[in-house]
């Protein structure tokens, strides 16, 4: 019982380190929302989608998702629905760039308070899931790959009427504490499970199962258990223990920098690529591929940042 006492102290320490991020970003982003701000970018970047082999309309879907999350780049999608044409390999193109990019306000300030910069690992998920996402694009209609439509008329939803400014704040609310309740509960039941898997001996197989492939990837074997959390479940409740571990361990800001830029590339592979499959995106695209693009990044940063010095001569 003490025990559980203890995991629920250290849980509670975690949420409320990773809350006091979340609370005023998602308050700044609903602000952004009803001032019409996220509309106006939406269509600012809409033109440069032509560079992309994408319709005008996915700046919007794209736009949406990088400063909401996959939720709402899926609500934009089923919005405009009814006057946009995709094809399967556009729709798994931008499929991946929503994967590579989205919710950025949040989870990069989480990145921030993990020990990486929110500068360097969002730009990286921007330029990423943008060259990966024109690669994807251009590629398969080079090739006449994945060329036939997709209907998307099941996720058209009847247009809601204006809401009033201040109307919207209660459903602001509620959604709110559900999404704090929600992690609260799922950083509890990840602190409890991990703490098990540690008495068993399983974090220490796995990060030896994993050894291979950070080595690949320039991370440090110490951060797998955490840095897998984060990949297969998402990068607010893996920087909760990167945060947690970081300040018991002593990371360097080498070793934080590799791991959250890994997590913010390649982050809760199981839900996220699940609710894109289901739009329609080819799987091959949106998972492997997405996974083998952020092996080669991570591989390039990390021989970057371990190049020898060279030494500085002073004159006599």
């Amino acid at each position: 019982m003490m025990s559980i006492f203890h995991l629920g102290q250290r849980s509670w320490r975690m949420f409320l380190t990773v809350a006091k991020i979340m609370l005023p970003i998602l308050f700044f982003v609903h602000i952004a929302e009803q001032l019409g701000i996220v509309a106006w970018l939406a269509h600012a970047i809409s033109p440069l989608m032509a560079l992309l082999n994408l319709p005008p309309e996915a700046g919007i879907v794209w736009v949406t998702t990088i400063l909401t999350n996959i939720y709402g780049g899926i609500a934009a999608l089923g919005l405009l629905s009814d006057s946009m044409s995709l094809t399967h390999a556009q729709l798994s193109a931008l499929g991946a760039m929503m994967l590579f990019a989205h919710n950025l306000p949040m989870e990069q300030a989480i990145a921030q308070r993990a020990g990486a910069s929110a500068w360097i690992t969002g730009s990286l998920r921007l330029g990423v899931g943008g060259v990966y996402g024109a690669f994807i694009a251009w590629g398969l209609s080079y090739l006449d790959w994945l060329n036939t439509p997709v209907s998307l008329s099941w996720l058209q939803a009847e247009k809601a009427a204006e809401t009033h400014f201040w109307a919207s704040w209660l459903p602001w609310l509620l959604n709110t504490l559900k999404t704090l309740g929600m992690t609260a509960a799922i950083i509890f039941c990840l602190v409890v499970v991990l703490d098990v898997l540690e008495r068993i001996g399983f974090t220490r197989l796995l990060s030896q199962c994993l050894t291979p492939v950070l080595k690949l990837s320039g991370l440090n074997e110490r951060v797998a258990p955490v840095t897998t959390v984060g990949v297969l479940l998402g990068l607010s409740y893996g920087g909760a223990l990167i945060i947690e571990q970081a300040q018991k361990n002593q990371f360097d800001a080498k070793t934080r920098l590799l791991a959250l830029s890994w997590l913010s590339l390649s982050h809760s592979l199981i839900e996220d690529t699940l609710l894109i499959m289901a739009l329609g995106a080819n799987i091959w695209v949106i998972l492997v591929g997405r996974v083998l693009v952020t092996l080669v990044v991570m591989a390039l940063m990390a021989a970057y940042l371990n190049r020898p010095r060279r030494p500085v001569f002073t004159s006599s």
